[in-house]
């Protein structure tokens, strides 16, 4: 009989790191059959472009958490599909908003239609060290990705002070006391988690998740066929960003394709060589769609040409 697939699951609130962070994981891994499951709220994934790689097996789930009932199908689904592909490794992005209380229910299922395939490694939880003392009062799903988390990273800890990178610690702490925690810088991380034993204290038992298809955030996408200069971009972004929870896609801008990424007040351009059919941004609304206005409004002013909202 073959061995057991390892299976980690990857939290963090939306721009925290989590994509950054597996991009470096499967580098190291890149003589291992390892496949991802990624699940965004957008109805277009952005992120699989980015950690495509060579001999990788990728499914995405998109609009909505893969811990809501509305796509527990798709998610026992695709662990079971990828059980017949004899993968050594195989890594759940789930979205920023997911709540992963209920994800022993997932592997119940799977064992049921599957057997015994998976060897459940943990759940790895991206913490924003710039953010997060700022979300995790605000944002429930914060705190219960912490609290159902078997080793945190703190990513962006070069942009913090050593006294909010101990008052982050210290927070964590409040919410899980034996968690172990690592440091990041890049997405990159000083700690080979993959020759631990990451649950050999138990892993918590199974809540119900607060992923509901009532609670689901309105996630709008934008489209546009013209080129744009950097400076209007920003301009645009600056105002709908406070009613964001996160900004992200791909735009021709005037050096030429950009990755861009809002995270609270930071915007982020990559250039990158990905050529996409038009630019798109996919933006997840804080306030529903009361967001769609402005955008209208705010595009308007700034560009003054048109563009689609979806």
């Amino acid at each position: 009989m073959s061995a057991k697939t390892k299976l980690y699951l990857l939290t963090g609130f939306l721009g925290s790191g989590k994509t950054t962070f597996l991009t470096n994981v499967l580098e190291d891994l890149s003589e291992n059959k390892v496949a991802v499951i990624m699940n965004e709220f957008g109805k277009v994934g952005i992120d699989g472009t980015i950690v495509q790689k060579e001999g990788m097996e990728l499914v995405e789930i998109n609009r909505g958490s893969i811990f809501c009932s509305c796509l527990e199908l798709s998610f026992v689904s695709a662990l079971v599909e990828m059980a017949d592909r004899d993968m050594e490794y195989v890594f759940v992005e789930s979205s920023g908003l997911a709540d992963p209380s209920n994800i022993g229910e997932f592997l119940d299922a799977v064992i049921v239609a599957k057997g015994d395939v998976y060897d459940y490694s943990g759940a790895i939880c991206i913490v924003d060290g710039v953010n997060f003392l700022d979300q995790v009062d605000d944002i429930e799903t914060v705190e219960r990705q912490l609290k159902f988390a078997h080793l945190v990273v703190i990513s962006k800890v070069d942009l913090i002070d050593a006294k909010k990178l101990e008052q982050v610690k210290e927070k964590i702490r409040e919410i899980n006391g034996k968690v172990e925690i690592a440091e990041s810088i890049n997405g990159k991380v000083d700690y080979n988690f993959l020759e631990k034993d990451l649950i050999k204290d138990g892993w918590l038992g199974v809540e119900d998740t607060t992923n509901t298809p009532e609670n689901r955030p309105k996630t709008l996408t934008l489209t546009y066929n013209g080129d744009l200069t950097k400076e209007k971009m920003t301009q645009f972004l600056d105002a709908i960003k406070k009613d964001s929870y996160r900004i992200k896609g791909f735009f021709k801008l005037e050096d030429g394709w950009n990755q861009v990424d809002v995270v609270g007040n930071r915007i982020d351009y990559k250039t990158t060589d990905n050529e996409e059919p038009e630019s798109e941004l996919v933006i997840i609304s804080k306030i529903g769609p009361q967001l769609i206005r402005p955008i209208f409004n705010a595009w308007e002013e700034i560009v003054g040409e048109k563009m689609k909202l979806k």
